[in-house]
């Protein structure tokens, strides 16, 4: 299909075949793409910010976890519990399981939240859950079928390609609100990076903005993962390529360039999901994952030689 002619089908003209292919297929996978970036980029930049810690991703806090495990009850039940779970979800589906799962997770963490003082101490306690939670799934997993089992390994591979029009209402807008929230945090993140204490001392309400922040990450983490599956690296890699590409760590550039930069990746990884041509398409995971760790591994040895 030339450019004139996906134009003329994206104005709804054309054949009918060139219609259904880009109005239903192409361009919801082109705006989830850009919703996924977009949000997978914020969370990445909120809970380094949050956790002064270069490494922090997305998922620190378990929700991806909990989204894998709303999925594995559904799709992988029957053989750990002897009938098919997915009978109690039937009108749900596997996008409303792990939505559910992840909003579960998010309430554990706000709970322990308000308990624990120190950022470190809510870092280790996400990772604990989503260890604990990673250990019931292992079990789903071990007892489940082989058929049930594969598709949810493939599902665990993440793909952009299984949103429609309709799914998008959710995602568009709950997703674009949460990264307008973010821009009015922005002077709040450059002050709360450089501690806590110093953050009180200028008046800003830490607590509060904590909370903020756990609730943006959570649920922006959430409904990425139950619409496109987890998605590796991007969280973790753009902000950093952001501040490398622009030479500093002010929230009101790096937010902004990431927003940006974010969807590109997504879409450049699309891209080369289909490359190969011969209508086997990549798992998403596999070109994220050879983008991502690179740049992190650049990342470590830099600061390691700086630090030299």
């Amino acid at each position: 299909m030339s450019i004139s002619e996906a134009l003329n089908a994206l104005m709804g003209k054309g054949t009918e075949a060139s219609v259904q292919i880009v109005q239903q297929i192409r361009l919801p996978k082109a705006i989830t793409a850009v919703l996924a970036g977009m949000a997978l980029s914020v969370c990445g930049i909120l809970m380094q910010t949050l956790f002064r810690n270069p490494l922090a991703g997305p998922y620190v806090l378990g929700v991806n976890s909990g989204a894998n495990l709303g999925v594995a009850l559904v799709t992988l039940s029957s053989g750990f519990f002897g009938f098919e779970m997915s009978n109690f979800f039937a009108d749900l589906g596997v996008v409303s399981a792990a939505v559910i799962g992840s909003l579960a997770v998010l309430f554990l963490v706000m709970a322990v939240a308000k308990k624990v003082k120190n950022n470190t101490g809510l870092l280790l306690a996400g990772i604990m859950l989503g260890q604990m939670i990673a250990a019931f799934q292992s079990l789903l997993e071990y007892f489940s079928s082989a058929e049930s089992l594969k598709g949810f390994i493939m599902w665990n591979m993440a793909s952009i390609g299984n949103t429609t029009l309709s799914d998008l209402a959710l995602f568009a807008p709950l997703t674009i609100l949460l990264c307008i929230l973010t821009l009015f945090l922005i002077k709040k993140l450059d002050v709360i990076l450089l501690g806590e204490n110093y953050a009180s001392s200028l008046g800003i309400n830490v607590k509060q903005t904590r909370f903020v922040i756990i609730l943006i990450t959570g649920v922006l983490s959430g409904v990425v993962t139950a619409f496109c599956g987890p998605i590796a690296f991007i969280g973790i890699a753009v902000p950093h390529l952001s501040r490398l590409f622009l030479k500093t760590s002010l929230h009101r550039y790096v937010v902004p360039a990431s927003m940006l930069l974010g969807p590109s990746i997504m879409l450049l990884c699309d891209i080369i999901c289909q490359l190969p041509g011969n209508g086997v398409l990549l798992p998403l995971n596999v070109i994220t994952s050879l983008i991502g760790a690179p740049v992190i591994l650049y990342l470590l040895l830099k600061n390691r030689n700086v630090e030299g």
